[in-house]
């Protein structure tokens, strides 16, 4: 489970929470926000890795820049789940990710937030 980025628990759905879905974002308008967040990865990234995912150790020092509160949940959730040094850079990347795909060029405590809960199902404490 470390060497996965992403864990997500996905319960199911009951037919009447199926019937009376609300629409939600249509999948042009995610379509157009993913397109934008690879098009930052690509700058930021123009000669080298090709994405987030792929950053080594001096990429995460130079493109993760957190506001003091996301540095702080790091460090919060490092103690208390345990995570390795590997969960720690699974959570600045999906951190970064998450901050990308809201146009965001630093990483704010909410981005670090919503990458903490990605990393959570292979451990017990929550």
């Amino acid at each position: 489970m470390d060497r996965i980025d992403i864990h997500v628990e996905v319960p199911s759905l009951r037919y009447n929470d199926l019937e009376n879905s609300g629409g939600g974002e249509s999948s042009a308008d995610i379509k157009k926000r993913i397109d934008k967040a690879r098009k930052i990865q690509k700058e930021r990234f123009a000669k080298g890795v090709p994405n987030n995912a792929r950053m080594a150790a001096r990429d995460i020092r130079r493109y993760c820049a957190m506001e003091r509160g996301g540095s702080e949940l790091v460090e919060m959730a490092m103690d208390t789940l345990g995570l390795s040094a590997r969960g720690y850079t699974k959570i600045l990347k999906v951190a970064r990710t998450i901050a990308d795909l809201e146009g965001e060029p630093v990483i704010q405590s909410h981005h670090v937030s919503e990458a903490i809960q990605y990393r959570t199902l292979d451990r017990s404490v929550i």
